[in-house]
């Protein structure tokens, strides 16, 4: 699993690999040079030809992650719940890039939609071999005023979403020997911010379902990654009469804002053979 507020890969060298830091970390490790996409043994980062499922990838983030498979050769269903203008559009811009596309509306807060719009993608690429995980929502309020019903919506479409995509993808995802899962969580799952509470839960739950699911699937030659943004810049922080991007920057110690199309590459080389030894 790799969880980042800013996407960050460590190197570590065989001392690193003692007993207690493995029962720690993890029994994963980037493995420095090796990682290459010029490895001897013909790893590389393309994905040609590999059948790719985005949820929530009618905006924002889940837009540029499906633009960056498809860069790299994937054939890529694109899943939205509302925005069905935005989901068009990328699936408009995957075509432009010569490849197959096809639009899939679902609410994956209902089990039926989530198996549905899994069923969907498979029929219109011929299989799957990479699903992410993207679709969400984020809603805010004081933990005193949170409702049943706004915390039953967060919980419902970021968590029960999530598990039973993967659930229904993964008969799918292990059939060509490379199958992969991406899991977008947040920094919320670790850092705390004012009116977040349900939201940060449901993060934090991303992050323990994928370090499950990858024990669960590593039989299966499937791998289970996620990764955990900072501060993206998306359409509706502007919501906040208060926010502009120079105060956003200002959080950020590199000095910027991160925009959709910088978590695009983290996941396709998570769903490449060049990270074929991380789960």
């Amino acid at each position: 699993m790799v969880a980042s507020a800013n996407v960050q890969f460590q190197r570590f060298d065989d001392s690193f690999a003692t007993p207690t830091n493995l029962r720690r970390y993890g029994a994963v490790r980037v493995l420095g040079r090796d990682n290459r996409t010029d490895r001897e043994d013909g790893a590389t980062m393309t994905l040609e030809g590999r059948r790719a499922l985005v949820t929530g990838a009618g905006m924002g983030i889940g837009q540029g992650i499906a633009l960056e498979l498809a860069r790299q050769g994937a054939n890529v269903a694109v899943h939205y719940a509302n925005s069905a203008a935005g989901a068009e559009e990328t699936a408009a811009q995957i075509r432009a890039l010569g490849r197959e596309t096809a639009v899939v509306q679902g609410n994956l807060a209902k089990v039926a939609d989530c198996r549905r719009v899994v069923d969907d993608a498979v029929a219109a690429l011929g299989g799957l071999d990479i699903l992410v995980n993207n679709g969400g929502v984020t809603r805010t309020a004081d933990f005193t005023q949170m409702s049943e019903e706004l915390y039953d919506e967060v919980f419902n479409i970021n968590m029960r979403g999530y598990f039973f995509c993967a659930q229904q993808a993964a008969p799918h995802l292990d059939k060509g020997g490379h199958g992969a899962i991406v899991n977008i969580s947040s920094v919320h799952g670790w850092a705390g911010a004012p009116r977040h509470t349900a939201y940060a839960a449901t993060k934090g739950a991303i992050n323990a379902f994928t370090r499950q699911l990858a024990i669960e699937l590593a039989p299966r030659k499937i791998r289970v990654n996620c990764i955990a943004p900072g501060l993206i810049e998306v359409p509706r922080y502007f919501d906040d009469p208060e926010y502009t991007t120079e105060s956003g920057a200002s959080r950020v110690p590199i000095g910027r804002v991160g925009l959709p199309k910088d978590i695009g590459p983290a996941v396709a080389f998570l769903c490449s053979e060049g990270a074929g030894f991380i789960t």
